[in-house]
């Protein structure tokens, strides 16, 4: 039986509008948190990376590509909270689990058909 969970990402993001739809078919209540619209406080941020870790930092994305050398050198904290997109998406926060990105693995341990 699917619950609710909290999806964090981006609201032009075509990842995560995937997840969001896909998840609410397979009968998840989904909570969704644009950070860039309704951006994360420093908190907020630490909580997450001590979640899922250094992964947090997408550094395929177009946004790490597009970073100086200078801004890829800060913490984690200070590339997210600078660049929210950078964020690898979408994070799934589900009771314990705690899942970065959409990918077989991810739907598995959610349930949905991949």
């Amino acid at each position: 039986m699917a619950g609710a969970l909290q999806i964090y990402g981006l609201a032009h993001c075509s990842t995560c509008q995937k997840a969001q739809a896909e998840l609410e078919a397979a009968g998840w209540q989904v909570s969704f948190r644009d950070v860039a619209k309704a951006p994360l406080d420093e908190a907020d941020w630490q909580r997450m990376i001590a979640e899922f870790g250094d992964k947090l930092v997408n550094r395929a994305s177009l946004t790490w590509r597009g970073m100086s050398e200078a801004e890829r050198a800060g913490t984690p904290l200070q590339m997210l909270s600078a660049k929210p997109s950078l964020m690898k998406r979408p994070a799934i926060i589900e009771g314990d689990k705690r899942l970065l990105g959409w990918a077989a693995n991810v739907k598995r341990a959610l349930g949905v058909a991949a």
